[in-house]
């Protein structure tokens, strides 16, 4: 099996309405019941734009350090 590193810059759910009733999309990736928010992107609070960051499944956030053909490469 092969990891997957997926870029996700949204800090927030996206509201879908269905009728009268609201449903939430995750949208950081970073929801335990996708695709649907579960509030984990309160995790996101603080950080900076422009960074790379990973986030361990305990909600342990780790900036990436990153080289310029990196970023060049994942944008």
């Amino acid at each position: 099996m092969m990891a997957r590193l997926v870029r996700k810059d949204a800090t927030g759910p996206m509201e879908i309405k269905i009728g009268n009733e609201s449903k939430w999309i995750c949208m950081c990736g970073l929801s335990k019941n996708q695709p649907f928010c579960d509030s984990s992107h309160k995790k996101t609070a603080g950080e900076e734009s422009g960074k790379l960051y990973m986030y361990g499944k305990d909600g342990t956030r780790i900036e990436i350090k990153q080289s310029d053909e990196v970023c060049k490469n994942f944008s």
